[in-house]
């Protein structure tokens, strides 16, 4: 039902919003600011983007709990999708979701919500494998044998 709403809404608010702001400045400005937020948003979602995807490597090669990071990493993608969005509601919100103090408050807010109930990464310390786990063999490969499914063509000869 929620999700309805949205969908309903937003478009909704983003007419009102170009007619307003477009009735007060006029078309080429208002089509103007539309386009320049779209780039400008493209620059910092790749931007942040690089930033969350460093976070989540250093994360992941830390052993550290990933969830952080991938929730930053998601809302940069979510706001990047926000900012290609024609319109001004979908920029602010866009651009707000670029902030990390927003992110990290709604990263806090999703996390008192949500409950995980086990959380494993590997199973501990990188140990070296024991001698006695070596396998030591030869072998050699065997081709199947080629079983013509239908004639030789005038073209080729088999």
């Amino acid at each position: 039902m929620w999700l309805f709403i949205a969908f309903l809404a937003v478009p909704l608010i983003e007419i009102a919003l170009f007619i307003q702001i477009g009735g007060l400045i006029g078309l080429w400005p208002t089509l103007g600011i539309v386009v320049v937020t779209a780039i400008l948003g493209t620059y910092l979602v790749r931007a942040q983007g690089m930033m969350a995807m460093n976070n989540l490597r250093r994360s992941f090669s830390a052993l550290e709990d990933p969830s952080e990071p991938l929730a930053h990493g998601a809302m940069i993608l979510i706001s990047g999708a926000l900012l290609l969005t024609p319109g001004f509601f979908t920029d602010v919100i866009g651009f707000a979701l670029l902030m990390p103090g927003v992110r990290h408050a709604l990263f806090l807010y999703f996390r008192r919500r949500i409950k995980v109930e086990r959380f494993e990464m590997g199973e501990g310390p990188v140990r070296p494998r024991p001698a006695d786990d070596t396998i030591d063999a030869e072998y050699h490969e065997i081709d199947p044998p080629k079983a013509p499914s239908h004639r030789p063509s005038g073209w080729t000869k088999h």
